[in-house]
């Protein structure tokens, strides 16, 4: 037979696209249409309703950037439709290519209950079937006007991210208002088609099923008359029906379809925004639910359910029936699917014990995954967390989008720093998005890498990003992919029957060890350092205010804030979220973060002040007591708690002039010498007489990269940045800055570009650290400025810190794996050592850092580098990206161990704070004499019992036995998870004894105590 594969094809697709399609509306009627435009914010829905209305007609333009518009759509269904089925089509002026890229709608009846969303690939509305002829039908739109941020040629610099900025020009043209008659058959037949026509591209030429289905659709397609597609339909479908029920195979790929609509809390589009979007897209998916008797939709993000049931009540109760019904099935267990790189250990806890609770009181679900489809990597510390809080599974795509090295498994145990495995699932059809075409099908089955020994994956399948989730149609085509030869099978299956499955099918998966580095989107790990440092400066008031509070409620019956501190952490936790703390949002959603966070930082300084006032008595007393919140001791406090301010000092500093310029400042430590243009040429441990600065090299060198990466602007840096390097050396000023016994400092000036940049070094009295201070007023395009520090430390690898411990990296690109991880995140500190000596980096509040070695021609010694990043000026989304004035603070520490640099990094993130009072001392709550036990949290239990909970880790990467003390009659310690519910999962010894608890903790182990005092 000849070969007319492509004749059947091409006759196929023009078909579908002129004849077939078209015809499931054969006939239709316009509907009346008048709008309502709000002045200003969206309004509620009752005054949207009330609101005047004025004529407008399909083809005029509507929506500013941004802007509500209420749209009335009024008509009759004629006579002649009597007992067929009825729908309106409400076509805003969609491009169907962007669902949740543009503008959407909500549809509400005259009595204001919700109907359903209108996106570009759902613009229908049902009216009735069968329908009655002379029904009046009154339906009204809530119109939202969102510009198109992501065009077709993406990444180009817009002011449309903001409405301040975004200008009042219409975005958008009325297309289609009509009442139509749907016609179900020849819907099915587009089904049929589509389903066939895609399965057939994916099958081999030289197999014997492409050519039955070929002639199948050959056979349906001369049975259609092209003047009469309605009157033809099912004769067609009959054509198709054998090839239809031919089954699978018994090895074919098994796939869980789950519908979901991956909804970014916020992107290119406001938090107010993502409110909207939840309600639309679950709106629909309830009325799907009612539809489709197999579908099961999943949706994440406890934040998103607490939005919907503030903001649409309505649409909330039939989202908490449906969940009743086992049909909605809320997934994750976390507030937001947050970034994992960057929160610190108790935020990434809390969105956990956040997350679960409101499911568990909302409504009586215990999550056992993790859901985080979107998330840019993966934080070694993570399983650990994910096990405490009573979970077992994870799920994740995005690692398919690294862009050098191909992920070897798609199930596997993933095992964290501290040894925890967590059973855990890449989709192999490779998008959060599934949309059921043949090829995503094709795909999945295909790409399965651990065929032979599983076969069974799972599809998230629904619009997502922007929302819109799963259509009538992606349920159409699962319904026809079931059990069809040829291709994988298809069932609607909630995430936990998959798991279950998968990890019954598969008991022995291969392990992973160690972080999921995303080779892709590296840059987030500084873009927008205000957003970065206000979750950082949230999270560690947050710290304090939890410790003090609890303290003064012990101590002195002050009340608990119980309230503010739950609203305070979900508002942190939701700004984690990972387009929002990565900094790869819209202007207006930074500009949003930056006011938020000084909202907070006052509400949580108000907090803290009021504690500390009430530990230290009257002001009157004229006692300086100094409070320390972190988890280590200092000169005049113990950790965690307060005392009198001590008056005795180390070895005063002393600072004088260098030969040829420059300073030299010394306080007994450390010897730093400064040169004359404001660079560190030397940093010698007096107590070993070690050099820090590697020879020839000068430190603390402010440098200066083009920054214009292939794609995705704040998201991305791409490793050529490194071709071309500024060496930011040229000084305004130098100058001494201090001089005194307890500190000594130098201030350096620079300018360069646009920009200019003061750092202040100090040197202090008794500290092994020199303190480096910058501030820089920015205003560079397209540019990285990186902090460098070449050390002359001889190592294969350095620790930086992640949550509830530290990882280790290669210094080394031996292979690509390695090579790709040119640019990385750390918590407080980055620390590299030789055997018997080290160095820490610590910083307060950047996260991105690389680290490179080089081999000295000059003594064969080798040099390695730790360059943090400090700022990026990226076009899109945010045209201003970092504008302004920024501060950091940072910090060198020679002669460090790996216990230095979780000490030094804690306290340069948490300064002392001194409050005048009447108290002698303020004792700890918990005392630990074991530095490797580190505190990461002092509370009140959230169940407002009283009880004190404690979370404690191992911070060195050893075993470590230690005492925790507590400072009131201990009447019992209980372990429990990060919900503060006893349990069994510690692998540690807790033994309570005295007013006290014994603990022997593993490597990294991480454990939570409720501690009950004693009564009277």
């Amino acid at each position: 037979m000849h070969d007319d594969r492509s004749l059947v094809e091409s006759r196929l697709k023009r078909v579908l696209e002129e004849r077939i399609r078209p015809a499931l509306y054969p006939e239709s009627v316009p509907l009346e249409v008048s709008i309502w435009t709000a002045p200003g914010e969206p309004v509620p829905v009752a005054e949207g309703l009330a609101a005047p209305r004025t004529p407008i007609a399909v083809g005029d333009a509507w929506g500013a950037p941004w802007g509500t518009s209420w749209i009335t759509v009024t008509g009759t269904v004629p006579e002649a439709w009597a007992g067929r089925t009825v729908e309106a089509l409400i076509d805003l002026g969609f491009d169907a290519n962007m669902p949740g890229f543009q503008c959407e709608g909500l549809v509400y009846r005259p009595d204001g209950s919700p109907v359903k969303g209108l996106n570009p690939q759902n613009q229908w509305v049902r009216i009735a079937t069968p329908a009655a002829g002379g029904e009046q039908v009154v339906l009204h739109v809530e119109a939202a006007a969102n510009p198109v941020i992501l065009d077709y040629h993406p990444f180009l610099p817009t002011e449309l991210g903001d409405r301040d900025t975004a200008g009042d020009r219409p975005q958008y043209k009325l297309t289609r208002m009509d009442l139509a008659v749907f016609d179900e058959t020849v819907w099915q037949l587009v089904m049929d088609l589509e389903v066939l026509g895609e399965l057939m591209a994916e099958l081999p030429v030289d197999g014997a099923r492409r050519w039955d289905v070929l002639r199948a659709i050959e056979r349906a397609l001369d049975a259609v008359d092209l003047q009469d597609v309605n009157g033809t339909a099912a004769a067609a479908r009959e054509q198709l029906a054998a090839v239809l029920a031919a089954p699978a195979v018994p090895s074919a790929h098994r796939i869980s379809a789950v519908g979901h609509a991956h909804i970014d809390s916020a992107w290119l589009w406001p938090l107010r925004e993502t409110v909207r979007k939840v309600a639309r897209t679950t709106a629909n998916m309830t009325a799907l639910l009612e539809d489709e008797p197999d579908f099961v939709y999943t949706m994440s993000q406890a934040q998103q359910y607490a939005w919907i049931k503030e903001h649409r009540p309505e649409v909330y109760a039939r989202v908490k029936k449906a969940v009743a019904e086992g049909r909605f099935v809320p997934a994750g267990g976390m507030w937001v699917e947050s970034d994992t790189n960057m929160p610190a250990s108790e935020a990434m806890a809390r969105q956990f014990v956040h997350g679960k609770r409101f499911f568990l009181e909302e409504f009586g679900v215990e999550n056992q995954e993790a859901w985080l489809p979107d998330t840019f990597g993966f934080t070694g510390g993570l399983p650990q967390i994910i096990r405490n809080a009573g979970s077992k599974w994870l799920l994740t795509q995005k690692i398919s989008w690294s862009q050098v090295n191909t992920f070897p498994h798609h199930t596997f145990l993933w095992e964290g720093i501290d040894g925890t495995r967590i059973f855990t699932h890449f989709p192999p059809v490779d998008t959060y998005n599934c949309s059921m075409k043949g090829k995503e099908i094709a795909h999945a089955a295909r790409n399965f890498k651990d065929k032979g020994v599983a076969r069974h994956s799972i599809a998230p399948t629904g619009w997502g990003d922007g929302g819109g989730g799963t259509t009538r149609e992606m349920i159409a085509k699962a319904a026809r992919l079931r059990d069809l030869e040829g291709s994988a099978t298809v069932r609607w299956e909630r995430p936990a029957e998959f798991f279950e499955q998968a990890q019954a099918e598969y008991p022995n998966p291969p392990v992973w060890v160690g972080e999921l580095y995303l080779e892709l989107h590296r840059a987030t790990l500084t873009s927008q350092a205000r957003t970065k440092q206000g979750n950082r400066r949230s999270e560690n008031l947050l710290r304090e205010a939890e410790l003090w509070c609890a303290t003064a409620a012990l101590r002195t019956g002050l009340a608990y804030p119980y309230q503010e501190l739950d609203r305070i952490w979900k508002t942190v936790l939701l700004h984690q979220f990972h387009d929002i703390l990565p900094g790869s949002s819209i202007a207006w959603v930074h500009r949003e973060a930056e006011a938020t966070y000084a909202t907070l930082a006052g509400e949580l300084e108000t907090l803290i002040d009021r504690a500390q006032r009430a530990l230290a008595g009257d002001a009157a007393g004229g006692r300086e007591l100094v409070f320390n919140g972190a988890p280590h001791t200092r000169s005049a406090a113990p950790a965690g708690g307060a005392a009198l301010a001590s008056a005795a000092r180390a070895d005063g500093c002393a600072i004088t002039a260098r030969d040829g310029g420059g300073f030299v400042l010394g306080n007994g430590l450390l010897s730093v010498t400064v040169d004359g243009d404001g660079l560190v040429v030397s940093v010698v441990d007096l107590a070993t007489g070690r050099e820090t600065v590697a020879p020839g090299t000068r430190a603390n060198l402010l440098q200066l990269h083009p920054d214009f990466p292939n794609m995705w602007d704040a998201w991305d840096v791409d490793q050529f940045y490194r071709n071309t390097v500024t060496d930011l050396t040229g000084v305004d000023a130098l100058t001494v800055a201090l001089d005194a016994p307890e500190a000594v400092a130098v201030r350096v000036a620079r300018s360069f570009g646009s920009s200019t940049v003061v750092q202040t070094l100090t040197l202090r009295a008794g500290a092994g650290r020199l303190d480096i201070d910058t501030e820089v007023d920015w205003h560079e395009t397209e540019k990285f400025l990186k902090a460098a520090f070449p050390l002359d430390v001889h190592t294969e690898r350095y620790a930086a810190e992640t949550q509830f411990g530290h990882l280790y990296r290669p210094t080394h690109t031996n292979t690509s794996w390695e090579a790709a991880k040119f640019e990385a995140c750390n918590h407080r500190f980055v620390h590299l050592e030789e055997p018997g000596w080290g160095v820490a980096l610590v910083t307060a509040s950047t996260y991105g850092h690389d680290v490179t070695r080089t081999v000295r021609a000059a003594d064969g010694g080798t040099t390695t580098t730790v360059r943090f990043s400090l700022l990026r000026a990226p076009r899109f989304p945010d045209p201003l990206t970092d504008q302004g004035l920024h501060r950091f603070r940072h910090a060198l520490v020679p002669g460090a161990g790996i216990a230095d640099a979780v000490r030094e990094g804690y306290l340069i993130s948490l300064p002392e704070r001194r409050v005048t009072g009447s108290a002698e001392a303020v004792r700890p709550l918990v005392e630990l004499d074991q530095d490797a036990l580190v505190v990461s949290a002092v509370k009140l239990a959230d169940d407002g019992s009283g009880d004190v909970i404690v979370r404690v880790y191992e911070a060195d990467g050893g075993r470590a036995r230690g005492r925790l003390a507590t400072s009131f009659p201990l009447a019992g310690a209980v372990p429990c998870d990060l919900l503060e519910r006893p349990w069994d999962g510690t692998r540690g010894s807790v033994v309570v004894s005295g007013d006290g608890v014994e603990l022997a903790l593993r490597p990294f182990e991480l454990v939570t105590l409720r501690l009950t005092a004693a009564s009277g």
